[in-house]
């Protein structure tokens, strides 16, 4: 079953082009990493993916269904939408706006009018999960970066989307956050849901996605498994998620060596 299909999408921040004549389908069930050095229009298009942006020309479709500003003006579709697609932001203070850690969390299941009682075991066990409830008394906004990322993964993930899109969802962890984050998300996509992952980090391709994206200024450059991604450093370097630095010894002789990019 096809989730998105995505046709000639054109999307432009005033006379600059974010995404430019962009095609592609994403299966159901899939984990999908958008891979791209900053600029490159990852970030747009998760946006677009979760309804926030829509497309200047071109088409984008959800389930069949086309996502356009009308569309979403349709109460019951927005709203069957919302409960079954997942967005974390690359920034987490762009989705941090309650009192507490608890409330931050509980924010989204109380839309749904839960009952308290189902509202407190589902927030209480997502912090769990996450190495969250020790704060769940503290205000989101004077958490360290890694832990509000965390806090707002939480409020994704206690309403059990169908489809997740996450945008750069390791940065501003630590190492032992990182691999704690990974294990997560790879026991929670178990293959009834959809993972997609925008990041430029090399090192977590293989744990995260079964397939890759390559986006470069907008464009589609490759569609392929992440091994052969991985291989491919003329790509890499093409796109600028490597960097190759030259090195010369006493003797004269120069070699070079690929880097992956930090951006």
């Amino acid at each position: 079953m096809t989730l998105f299909e995505i046709e000639s999408l054109t999307y432009r921040f005033n006379r600059i082009t974010a995404l430019d004549g962009l095609s592609m389908t994403i299966p159901a069930g899939t984990r999908i990493g958008l891979l791209g050095a900053n600029g490159s229009g990852k970030s747009t298009l998760l946006r677009i993916l979760d309804g926030l942006y829509f497309a200047e020309s071109g088409v984008v479709r959800f389930l069949g269904d086309a996502l356009t500003e009308a569309r979403f003006g349709d109460n019951e579709f927005a709203y069957g939408f919302r409960r079954r697609v997942g967005m974390l932001f690359q920034n987490p203070d762009a989705q941090l706006f309650n009192a507490t850690v608890f409330d931050e969390v509980a924010f989204g299941p109380l839309q749904l009018r839960w009952s308290a009682a189902d509202v407190r075991a589902r927030v209480m066990d997502t912090l769990e999960r996450l190495r969250l409830a020790h704060l769940e008394h503290r205000v989101p906004q004077r958490l360290s970066g890694g832990e509000k990322k965390r806090v707002a993964l939480a409020s994704v993930l206690v309403m059990d989307p169908e489809v997740l899109l996450l945008d750069e969802p390791t940065d501003a962890l630590d190492p032992r956050s990182q691999s704690q984050l990974i294990d997560l998300l790879m026991g929670w996509a178990d293959g009834s849901k959809s993972v997609i992952t925008a990041t430029h980090h090399l090192g977590i391709l293989g744990d995260i996605a079964d397939r890759c994206f390559v986006l470069d200024r907008g464009r589609l450059v490759a569609d392929r498994t992440p091994a052969d991604i991985l291989q491919d450093e003329d790509l890499l370097d093409r796109t600028n998620l490597i960097h190759v630095h030259r090195h010369r010894h006493d003797e004269g002789h120069v070699h070079s060596h690929p880097h992956l990019h930090d951006l």
